[in-house]
């Protein structure tokens, strides 16, 4: 590989196409947490470390370390990274970016002569999607300290538990409390991601710098009602979960479009007893709400949920609402902002700033370090999607963007 900055580009790209192989069968990539698909990528993931001069190792949490020399010495450490794990026939690049395109900034340093002053170490966080278990950011909880041993409870459609996935993998659920860093020890974290939005396409420019990751919360609402044969029970006073719950997620709609800074979805639906002929019983469906701002969030909250008691005693329905997450909004640290903000203009790249309306990792290694973030430009903003995608070029303005952060970083 030549130092050319394009060059950077297409092998970053090339590497993120090997790693999209590691995937279930179907469009896009589908690449779940603890999965042979994850064991998969892992072993490629552990070659680029090694080819970089860290040294790879998979932790108690199922995530996977490397760590440069300094590091594995105790000195103080800047951490980086993101997740390995996708949603269904999601895309190739949300979290795999992070993973990648610091591990080649650091083997192109390690070329050009350049040893950092400071430890370093990339994770390839085993859970952030939270696709497979519902119970999202594992791997980056059990590094700021926050993980909560109830999630090694969570199980997945075939009823296997966190632990039990864990266990099989390789994993050390008992021991997750020890993976926690030491806040003393560390510099920051700092993540690259694909932007997830139109910003950055529509300003022309490559690169931007995130101000602040946005606040999200997830709900599980069950809707009962009353099966009954089709063609045989008349329309007034049916108990139709379904029409119930439909008119919910509309209401929910209707909410999200009506308030400023907010936006959520009805993501996934469950219908019992599910039979053409069958009036449905029972409906199960999630409601996801995002806002960076708390108050917005909660007023909301609180519209929808209270229009979905009124619908449900309209049908004589039973209702029951969970909150299965809740991740409040993090700013990112100003001297991070300010470090990737002067890499960009170092490099001639214009520094966008801009606010994530995605979760991410971050919204866990906020309680032990100070975030920063680079998002990099994807075509028509799309994400999880088999069709995201990122250019050559742009992918080496962003490696190129991280190196010049990495050399002049201040520990």
């Amino acid at each position: 590989m030549t130092s050319t900055s394009l060059d950077l580009g297409q092998v970053l790209l090339q590497r993120l196409d090997e790693a999209g192989q590691c995937s279930e069968p179907g469009p896009g990539v589908t690449r779940l947490f603890c999965s042979p698909q994850h064991r998969e990528v892992l072993d490629i993931i552990a070659d680029w470390m090694r080819a970089a001069g860290l040294t790879p190792e998979l932790d108690a949490a199922g995530n996977l370390v490397g760590r440069c020399a300094r590091a594995l010495a105790g000195e103080p450490t800047l951490i980086m990274g993101s997740h390995q794990d996708t949603v269904m026939e999601g895309g190739k690049y949300d979290g795999m970016l992070g993973v990648a395109l610091p591990i080649l900034a650091l083997e192109q340093l390690r070329r050009e002569g350049c040893e950092l002053p400071y430890g370093v170490e990339v994770v390839a966080f085993g859970d952030e999607e939270g696709t497979r278990f519902q119970s999202t950011l594992i791997g980056s909880r059990a590094l700021a300290g926050n993980f909560e041993a109830s999630c090694l409870d969570a199980t997945d459609a075939e009823g296997i538990s966190v632990r039990q996935a864990l266990e099989a993998f390789g994993g050390a659920p008992d021991a997750i409390a020890e993976v926690a860093r030491d806040p003393d020890h560390v510099l920051g974290y700092v993540e690259v991601h694909i932007e997830q939005g139109p910003v950055l396409e529509q300003r022309d420019h490559a690169v931007g710098v995130v101000t602040a990751l946005t606040g999200i919360e997830r709900h599980r609402i069950q809707v009962s009602g009353k099966a009954g044969h089709a063609g045989t029970t008349p329309m007034e006073g049916r108990r139709d979960a379904l029409v119930g719950a439909a008119e919910m997620i509309l209401e929910a709609n209707r909410v999200l479009h009506a308030s400023e800074d907010f936006v959520g979805v009805v993501g996934k639906l469950e219908v019992r007893p599910n039979a053409v002929n069958v009036i449905p019983s029972q409906v199960t469906f999630t409601l996801e709400l995002r806002s960076p701002q708390a108050e917005v969030r909660a007023r909301g909250r609180k519209q929808i949920l209270d229009a979905y008691t009124a619908i449900a005693e309209r049908y004589q329905l039973e209702l029951n609402t969970e909150q299965t997450y809740s991740a409040e909004a993090v700013d990112c640290a100003p001297r991070l902002i300010n470090a990737l903000t002067q890499a960009c203009a170092d490099g001639n790249e214009s520094a966008e700033l801009l606010f994530s309306g995605a979760g991410h990792d971050g919204l866990a290694m906020c309680e032990l370090t100070d975030i920063g973030m680079l998002f990099v430009r994807c075509r028509d903003g799309l994400s999880h999607h088999p069709d995201e995608s990122i250019s050559a070029a742009d992918a080496a303005s962003a490696t190129r963007v991280l190196m010049q952060f990495l050399r002049a970083f201040e520990a």
